[in-house]
């Protein structure tokens, strides 16, 4: 869904709040989770942060933690993504998720993916991923806020910011040969990539994730998010984003 006029005209000349939008949602790794407390009374705790192909955001939480005892009982949650960096916090963009919490079942299709795309991006966390008292759950967004600097304000409906995967079918099937493709064989592009397209520094970078509008790159604590400058719908459709991607960071300066 694209911006309506109303709404782009209380926008700041040029800007555009969706591109910042789905890279604070894609890139960032941990966010604050505030839930219900079974008085009403708001929780918030801080927690790790991946997202699902269409940009759900997903998370991994123990069954002994208190967010996770007031997400069984009310759903009703946000998560605030923030970017860090030097100087006033406040100067940095930030997104606030609101969303109703799902809690997705080990052995279904949907646990397979999830655990997986949660993985690749919190590699860590394998080491307790599959204790009986952990369980992956959806923040599946209604509603999001965006405040990226002065005059950068925006919000909107999920829609507005999420991926939508209708057409994409084929596309979700590939995703993860690709990815692993892609850190087994094309580790080179990766970094340029991320140094070239990304502007960030050099380091072991990877793939963490692959969806219809772009990639998230991972080395060490730091992420990159290259999006695609035309939609991905199926294995040859991304394999020449990809190819004229690397063409294109290989004649960067």
């Amino acid at each position: 869904m694209a911006l309506t006029p109303e709404m782009a005209k209380h926008l700041a000349p040029g800007f555009d709040p969706i591109p910042l939008a789905r890279e604070l949602l894609r890139a960032t790794r941990s966010g604050t989770l505030a839930t219900l407390a079974q008085d009403g009374a708001p929780f918030a705790t801080l927690t790790s942060v991946a997202t699902d192909v269409c940009g759900t955001p997903i998370i991994l939480v123990s069954g002994l933690s208190h967010h996770t005892r007031h997400l069984e009982g009310d759903g009703r949650c946000s998560l605030l993504l923030a970017q860090t960096g030097k100087g006033d916090p406040l100067a940095h963009p930030r997104l606030t998720v609101a969303a109703a919490a799902r809690r997705i079942e080990r052995d279904s299709k949907d646990g397979e993916r999830v655990r997986r795309r949660f993985l690749t991006h919190h590699p860590k966390a394998e080491l307790y991923a599959d204790f009986p008292d952990f369980s992956f759950w959806r923040l599946e967004p209604r509603h999001f806020y965006l405040n990226g600097g002065f005059a950068r304000a925006w919000d909107g409906p999920a829609a507005e910011v999420l991926t939508d995967l209708t057409g994409c079918e084929a596309f979700v099937d590939v995703e993860e040969s690709a990815l692993g493709h892609m850190n087994a064989d094309h580790l080179d592009a990766v970094r340029l990539y991320a140094t070239k397209l990304a502007q960030k520094e050099d380091g072991p970078w990877r793939v963490s994730g692959i969806d219809p509008d772009g990639m998230t790159l991972l080395a060490g604590d730091r992420t990159a998010r290259i999006p695609f400058p035309s939609r991905a719908s199926d294995g040859a459709s991304l394999r020449k984003i990809l190819a004229d991607l690397a063409a294109a960071a290989r004649n960067a300066r």
